[in-house]
């Protein structure tokens, strides 16, 4: 055990903190981004004017589970969000269809930025032409390669999540600077291979794993079953279009 008295100022990257404990510990203004929290336990906690954005679930405060709390505000907020939890090929078209309406609303708002404001982050989340990107990548993974088979599927413009580690094959250039006009076009040609797939579900092929592809990628090389993956594909351009619309609109007040 090492003890640290005083931590002030420090930058944890990639570090293993597992089975630590924390006891009298000033965290204020702390920031964290990709952290696995599972099985975390604080008692006698003072938890006040935070910001938390992620996953969760089984997360009990005072004694209440808020996680069913959580969902159900979201889905008052968001009513087509339960569209995006289809269990047959019928409801998968419909959240489809919802998801490239929806985007195309986003893309035609961004389509009146500058294109200069659409590379520009916002509190250190991917720029608006980034989040395409990393849209372009997903599509690559778990459509491409899980479902159709393709072992390196990747468009050199495909952008993984920033904590992927460096994988053969797998590009990873966050200095292209491409028009929005390219990477919207790259866009179009994945969500066509989506719709493909989609449209040609059967009840069968739904309830089917992938087969397994060769080689180094992401996800690793073993059988899916074909729901998942396609429900991976629809959390990421819900939840990817939440973050672009809202970028966009504090990148609104930058221009005022």
């Amino acid at each position: 055990m090492t003890d640290f008295e005083d931590l002030r100022g420090s930058r944890f990257d990639r570090v293993d903190l597992s089975d630590a404990r924390f006891h009298v510990v000033h965290l204020n203004d702390a920031q964290f981004r990709a952290v696995d929290l599972t099985g975390v336990e604080m008692r006698g906690v003072d938890l006040v004017d935070v910001t938390i954005q992620g996953e969760i679930e089984n997360l009990t405060i005072n004694g209440v589970d808020v996680a069913p709390l959580i969902d159900a505000e979201l889905n008052r907020r968001h009513p087509l969000r339960l569209k995006m939890r289809p269990t047959d090929p019928a409801g998968f078209l419909e959240a489809w269809e919802i998801l490239e309406r929806l985007w195309g609303e986003t893309v035609e708002r961004a389509q009146r930025f500058p294109e200069e404001m659409l590379h520009q982050s916002v509190d250190g989340e991917w720029s608006f032409i980034e989040t395409l990107r990393h849209l372009v990548f997903a599509t690559d993974s778990w459509i491409r390669r899980a479902i159709l088979g393709d072992p390196s599927p990747w468009d050199p413009l495909a952008l993984p999540w920033d904590e992927m580690p460096d994988t053969p094959g797998v590009p990873r250039d966050r200095d292209a600077r491409p028009s929005l006009d390219t990477v919207l076009e790259l866009r179009r040609d994945r969500t066509a291979i989506v719709r493909q797939v989609i449209e040609g579900l059967t009840d069968a092929s739904l309830d089917a794993d992938t087969e397994p592809v060769e080689g180094p990628g992401w996800p690793e090389s073993r059988s899916y079953p074909v729901r998942t993956c396609l429900r991976v594909i629809l959390n990421e351009e819900w939840e990817h279009r939440l973050y672009a619309e809202r970028d966009l609109a504090s990148l609104e007040t930058r221009d005022r």
